[in-house]
């Protein structure tokens, strides 16, 4: 057997002055050391890890050393050390001690002795060799029995029990924090080390998130409510961290505290397996930037879900009247129910979809005539058309649905270049509308504009 024991160095354990340390730093070592080993146990202050059974799957002995030490891996800075036992890996973390045979080890690295250390100095007993060539009977009868069973298991003499680490079902890590935070946006820094803690749990697990929630304790002492949370959701499982922080910082921005806060627990409320991006082994073949909804849920996070518009399709052949944009209030369900949806934008487009401008006028502007020519503002050339519309002349004039744009449509639309504007969409009314007199000129209107 090959122990390996790890002891975060004093600086790993004081007020953090990155956001990267991880909320809760033995729990953070210890799911990373899960990564070569399943068998993992904390003794003390030091966390223990056996390791024969995984060098074959890491290379061997050195390279699984070296890829749990790699200094910009490992969750906080620590210190280590090798034995056979547990108990010799763990006793050589102290300075000078790293290379000592186990017998030369001073008694005070073994727990069991410490409270016996001043008897056995007087019977001439410091190292472990010398206690171990002592009487056993009569070790047992002055010290008792547990000495004895613990200096076996540290020789390898007994059996190398430990109640080992195992990985929780729900992620939910608390943080205190270092000094009352008095600002919701402030608390994005506590926020931080535990989405990082977050990241190193799914890995291990092999999920993905889709629902989390940050709580946080305020100071019991103002006459206020003593908890707030904010409340996460994905439209996709996702294991990208960064992203929920940038969440997090949108709906912070929002926040007010009504006191400050001292504690900050993150909790996951509901994850699902991890499944690959893709099935390619090409590397370009990986999505680059953000899915459409990790957009939606930056837009509605930023601006409110209300600000969300989806596009729906009406039965019209007018292009002003072709679609209509309604508030989407929740485009996270949006997207779950509705993997299919991908488009946020465009027309119901007659049958040349090239003859549509890029960008369609709110309102059509009338232009300005010279001779009977449209003018925008230098004179047109038409190039393409006419297109004819000639829809809604089931509607009367009068009646009151064609207050709101539904009045009957008769128009021939063009294609126009202007040296000034570039390609135009435009069109002409025809001469054969109410509106229009016997010896009256048609009208011309700006409609689009191609890019």
């Amino acid at each position: 057997m090959h122990w390996i024991a790890l002891q975060p160095q004093p600086e790993a354990l004081s007020p953090p002055a990155s956001e990267a340390a991880p909320a809760d730093v033995w729990s953070a070592l210890g799911w990373w050391a899960l990564q070569f080993t399943p068998r993992v146990a904390r003794l003390g202050d030091a966390l223990l890890l056996e390791v024969s059974a995984s060098e074959r799957l890491w290379g061997g002995r050195v390279r699984l050393r070296q890829s749990l030490l790699a200094p910009n891996r490992l969750p906080a800075p620590v210190q280590y050390a090798q034995g056979a036992t547990s108990l010799i890996a763990k006793a050589r973390l102290q300075p000078g001690l790293a290379r000592t045979p186990a017998p030369e080890l001073p008694l005070s690295t073994l727990a069991a002795a410490v409270p016996h250390l001043a008897t056995l100095a007087a019977l001439g007993c410091t190292r472990w060799g010398q206690l171990r060539a002592l009487p056993r009977a009569g070790v047992a009868r002055r010290f008792g029995a547990p000495l004895l069973q613990a200096l076996d298991q540290a020789c390898g003499q007994g059996p190398d029990q430990h109640p080992w680490l195992l990985l929780p079902e729900v992620f939910d890590v608390s943080l205190e924090l270092a000094a009352q935070v008095e600002t919701a946006p402030a608390l994005l820094f506590g926020a931080r080390r535990l989405l990082h803690q977050l990241q190193l749990w799914l890995q291990l697990r092999q999920r993905a998130v889709l629902g989390l929630v940050l709580r946080w304790t305020m100071d019991a002492r103002r006459d206020t409510a003593t908890e707030g949370e904010l409340l996460l959701r994905c439209a996709e499982p996702t294991l990208d961290t960064a992203h929920l922080q940038r969440l997090l910082a949108e709906r912070l921005t929002q926040t007010v505290l009504p006191a400050p806060v001292l504690y900050l627990q993150l909790r996951t409320l509901e994850t699902v397996p991890r499944t690959g991006l893709n099935t390619s082994l090409l590397s370009d073949a990986l999505p680059a930037g953000d899915s459409l909804p990790q957009l939606l849920e930056r837009l509605g996070a930023r601006f409110g879900p209300a600000q969300l518009l989806q596009w729906q399709p009406q039965a019209d052949h007018r292009p002003e009247r072709m679609q209509s944009w309604q508030a989407l209030p929740d485009a996270t369900q949006l997207i779950a129910t509705n993997p299919n949806v991908t488009k946020l934008s465009g027309q119901n487009q007659p049958q040349d979809p090239a003859f549509l401008p890029t960008w369609l006028l709110a309102t059509p502007q009338r232009l300005a005539l010279r001779q009977g020519s449209p003018l925008c503002p230098d004179p047109l050339t038409l190039l393409a058309g006419p297109q004819r519309l000639e829809t809604g002349w089931w509607v009367e004039p009068s009646a009151a649905g064609a207050q709101d744009g539904a009045a009957p449509a008769l128009r021939d639309y063009f294609v126009a270049r202007s040296a000034v504007s570039g390609l135009l969409w435009i069109y002409r009314e025809r001469l054969d509308q109410p509106q229009a007199g016997a010896h009256q000129s048609p009208r011309w209107y700006l409609h689009g504009l191609f890019a």
